[in-house]
């Protein structure tokens, strides 16, 4: 006989606490190794969102590089990435504060090699013969203009002096040195591409002082898009390409690029950050290579040779960056039941260790959602795809005969996606009772360039569809309550609840995080990397039929918007604009901002706040009691 209480869908009582969600997830990234240490990068919420980066040495001792106030981040791209380069025993990283790069040595304050605020680095590369670091530099020196992206050459011998390599394209990333330190490889693109439509890979050699000559475009072009050069150890070049449709892993000379293992499947990624990683060359003829097919992620071992591909099992189902030594490889890796772990897999044994976890305090499993993958039809007689989680709380059940509210999650991007690997912000809804559709609408990445692609043209109209289809399938299903349907989505995906609020009548409630509302708004202030990004999405001629913000009177469920005061992704006059046109119209809306914050949440009470915030919004426009005390949230125009 169940001992379970009965009470509302929404009003269980659930161990994961929005502080547990904010306090106990640690972002992990960009793994790196140097001899027999084990880096990477760890944000800490509770200062503030600050990357700290750990050395895990071979003795067992864990050492954090960096400490306070110093925060190795990057704002190249605003977005940023891989921030950090280890050699030997200095670490070279990027200041967020200050933009200017700093080298830190053992026992000492870590002291700056760059000087400027105008200027900002990433993707750091050591050449060694000429003592000098390699480095994407962003300028910012005239305000009002863009940003002008250059390759240069820092000199590490105190003079500051910086060389330029490459210049005149829109943008650059990748430099990667040959292993000799003849040949300098990168990648380049030009507006209006984004790096997932079409860049190019460059290969050239250098004279006798450090200039880049022989300048040649080996692959790559308008509508082929390139992912991670990497050097093997006996100098041959490697790069993903998507030339066939999928990204798929190639070897690189002077005359182009010869496919190694022709797949289905993708073996790379949309650039969002700089130095990302899905395979290491483990030895001259071996590549460990990560890749993804039908939303599920495998790592294998790849013959150069042969291109025979050999699966690895491991415990984890999505991969987010790996980097490849001697006999092992390390990762940043999660699946349904783990969240986002550094661990470090055995080539030989095939055995993991789990170094670092983003989660500290485990959750029973008993009060876990474990995904299921749901692929739907949708409209033009396609296929969409998602993760539903039912509800799921050991102590509780819904009275019979119901069926549980639904939150639809928009994903960003739009060109990102979403895996099913654990998330407590996930779990947080789904063990107070509401079920959860993660979609992957067309767009997203991860099912091949043809679904990619599908959304050019259609921002806010093929994802709408998705999401909505997606939610109509569900409660055919029986699985979600159609008058308790819930759409909520960050930035790119608060465009898309936006839209679906705007110009459908399926959901009930909405929850936008500094979404979109403006097209021509987020063209004219967007900053570089993603200025001409909607030129393909949106036609500029539709963009004022397209904005949710013209069409807020068709809006007429409740709200609530989020937003950072310091976003310069999404300045916050989207959001204002879309809140002031409700509460003009009597719907009831709710607006939280928060000082100090930019595109995403980084402090722990913000993102504590936000979540509950959120539950009592819903509390409140569905008319559940909550199970836990929260502080209320101001909503305008709804009645009691």
């Amino acid at each position: 006989m169940s001992n379970k209480r009965i009470a509302p869908y929404g009003a269980w009582k659930s161990p994961i606490s929005a502080a547990t969600v904010a306090a106990g997830s640690t972002p992990l990234s960009f793994p790196c190794l140097s001899g027999n240490d084990i880096y990477w990068q760890e944000g800490r919420a509770s200062e503030g969102g600050r990357l700290v980066i750990v050395r895990l040495a071979a003795d067992g001792t864990r050492t954090e590089i960096n400490a306070p106030p110093f925060n190795a981040r990057s704002r190249v791209h605003e977005y940023g990435g891989r921030s950090y380069l280890v050699v030997d025993d200095v670490v070279y990283f990027s200041h967020f504060a200050d933009h200017c790069i700093y080298a830190a040595r053992p026992g000492l304050e870590p002291q700056a090699i760059t000087h400027g605020e105008n200027f900002r680095y990433a993707d750091f590369v050591l050449d060694s013969a000429r003592n000098r670091l390699i480095a994407i530099r962003e300028e910012h020196e005239v305000p009002g203009q863009e940003a002008i992206n250059r390759l240069v050459a820092i000199a590490l011998d105190g003079s500051g002096k910086e060389t330029i390599l490459a210049q005149g394209c829109d943008f650059y990333a990748s430099p990667r040195l040959s292993p000799d330190g003849s040949q300098l490889a990168w990648l380049s693109w030009n507006h209006p591409n984004m790096p997932w439509d079409g860049c190019e890979l460059w290969l050239a050699s250098f004279d006798n002082t450090g200039q880049c000559v022989a300048q040649k475009k080996i692959a790559g072009g308008e509508k082929e898009s390139l992912f991670q050069p990497e050097w093997s150890p006996d100098g041959h070049l490697h790069v993903v390409s998507d030339r066939t449709g999928w990204w798929n892993l190639y070897r690189a000379d002077n005359t182009g690029i010869t496919p190694l293992c022709a797949m289905h499947a993708e073996f790379g990624r949309a650039q969002w950050q700089f130095g990302m990683t899905m395979y290491g060359l483990a030895a001259a003829d071996e590549i460990i290579c990560t890749y993804m097919r039908e939303g599920v992620h495998q790592v294998a071992r790849l013959s150069v040779k042969s291109g025979m591909l050999t699966l690895i099992p491991t415990p984890y189902t999505d991969f987010q960056d790996i980097v490849v030594g001697d006999g092992m490889a390390v990762l940043i890796a999660g699946s349904a039941s783990r969240p986002m772990e550094v661990a470090r897999l055995d080539l030989q044994s095939g055995a993991t260790e789990v170094l670092a976890q983003s989660v500290k305090d485990p959750v029973d499993s008993d009060y876990l959602s474990i995904p299921q993958a749901v692929s739907f039809l949708t409209s033009g007689e396609k296929t969409a795809h998602g993760f539903y989680y039912p509800p799921a709380n050991r102590d509780y059940a819904a009275p019979p005969n119901g069926a549980p509210p639904l939150i639809v999650i928009s994903h960003g991007g739009p060109t990102a996606l979403t895996t099913s690997t654990l998330k407590l912000s996930t779990q947080y809804w789904t063990s107070r009772g509401f079920a959860v559709l993660d979609v992957n609408y067309r767009g997203s990445i991860g099912y091949g360039r043809a679904y990619r692609d599908a959304l050019n043209g259609r921002w806010g109209i093929v994802d709408v569809d998705d999401c909505e289809y997606g939610a109509r399938y569900l409660c055919d299903q029986g699985l979600a309550d159609p008058q308790q349907l819930i759409i909520r989505g960050a930035s790119a995906g608060g465009f898309t609840t936006l839209c679906a609020l705007a110009f459908r009548q399926t959901f009930k409630a909405g929850a936008s995080h500094f979404g979109v509302s403006d097209l021509a708004s987020l063209a004219a202030d967007t900053h570089k990397f993603e200025s001409r990004y909607i030129d393909r999405l949106v036609p500029s001629v539709d963009y004022q039929l397209r904005s949710p913000l013209t069409h807020a009177d068709n809006i007429s469920c409740p709200m609530i918007f989020f937003q950072g005061l310091d976003d310069r992704v999404v300045p916050p006059a989207q959001s204002e604009s879309m809140v002031n046109a409700l509460r003009a119209r009597h719907v009831p809306v709710a607006y939280v901002t928060y000082e100090g914050e930019g595109h995403g949440f980084r402090k722990a009470e913000n993102i504590q706040r936000t979540l509950e915030a959120e539950l009592y919004f819903y509390s409140r426009v569905f008319g559940f009691e909550l199970a836990e005390r929260v502080t209320p949230v101001d909503i305008h125009n709804l009645k009691s």
